[in-house]
């Protein structure tokens, strides 16, 4: 399938990865987690082997296979985006090769550390994409990190790697709406055939206020519906009904991402699914920790309040 930045409307799942007891993944739970999350109905796109998924704890052998039992599974009208989290331009060129040869129609491009201290704000990710586009062939997507991190790209440097054909997408996750937005007008007067994927959590209903090409998020996995239906009542203009199911968003938005530190979102939704029945085991692979009784409780409250538990 042939992929292009229109193809990309809508909503687009980050999927969480689930593990046993024991550490190793649970195929079954994730055969379960897709079944939950991937539905066409509610959901446009999937994207693997990315934060959600805790790609960094996985082996190459073992991304491969969560890419080619994603395939099989969705829908084949469904783009399967995968992530390419690199410690520099031929880890890059070599991973983007591997997720192409195991089925996924997009290599979403983490920033490699070089592109730190200060280099965000250069032309070196533009070098860097050019290089990866001449190599590669294949449609890719820009991973945008929060400013605060120092991996968050500049406005302008943005703009241009939008310009680059195979570049088209852009995962929005600078974490400041002002940034969003700027970001956002930019590339889009760069390129408007470039999908803008807003993904800043804290303010799911700003973001598609603003306008943007859909939501990614790895909210997905544990309620599409509710980020579906904030999706389509944007798409209709219809405020009271963006604010009605940012009411029903926000105890679940707040329970995922409140507590510190945030990095266990993942965790948390996967506790999420646990509760709904969906996955037998909520723990996550080291670093990462299992959540206390109380973030728990939070997020079970949380899901009975939005009326999905």
């Amino acid at each position: 399938m042939t992929i292009s930045a229109k193809d990309l409307r809508g909503i687009t799942v980050a999927t969480v990865l689930p593990f046993d007891e024991a550490g190793a993944i649970d195929w079954d739970g994730y055969s379960a987690v897709l079944d939950h999350c991937a539905k066409p109905e509610t959901t446009d796109c999937v994207f693997v082997n990315g934060h959600a998924g805790e790609a960094t704890a996985l082996t190459d052998a073992e991304k491969t296979e969560v890419i080619k039992r994603t395939r099989e599974q969705i829908s084949p009208d469904q783009p399967l985006l995968a992530g390419v989290v690199p410690t520099g331009i031929p880890d890059a060129l070599r991973q983007a090769e591997a997720v192409r040869e195991a089925g996924a129609d997009v290599a979403v491009i983490f920033p490699p550390e070089a592109l730190g201290g200060g280099n965000a704000n250069t032309m070196a990710a533009v070098k860097m994409y050019e290089l990866l586009a001449k190599e590669l062939q294949m449609p890719l997507s820009h991973f945008q990190f929060p400013i605060a991190s120092g991996f968050g790209l500049a406005t302008n440097v943005l703009a241009e790697i939008a310009k680059i054909p195979e570049v088209i997408a852009v995962k929005e996750g600078s974490a400041t709406l002002l940034a969003y937005d700027e970001n956002r007008r930019a590339i889009k007067a760069a390129n408007d055939n470039t999908a803008i994927l807003p993904s800043n959590f804290h303010w799911f209903f700003a973001q598609v206020a603003l306008g943007g090409d859909g939501i990614l998020s790895g909210l997905a996995s544990l309620v599409p519906g509710l980020l579906k239906d904030l999706w389509d009542a944007s798409e209709n203009m219809d405020l009271a009904a963006m604010r009605a199911a940012n009411d029903r968003l926000y105890p679940v938005v707040r329970a995922i991402y409140g507590p510190a530190p945030v990095v266990d979102m993942h965790t948390r939704m996967k506790d999420g699914l646990q509760m709904m029945g969906v996955i037998k085991n909520a723990a996550p692979r080291l670093p990462l920790l299992p959540q206390s009784d109380a973030v728990r409780d939070g997020v079970r409250q949380a899901l009975i309040k939005a009326e999905v538990l």
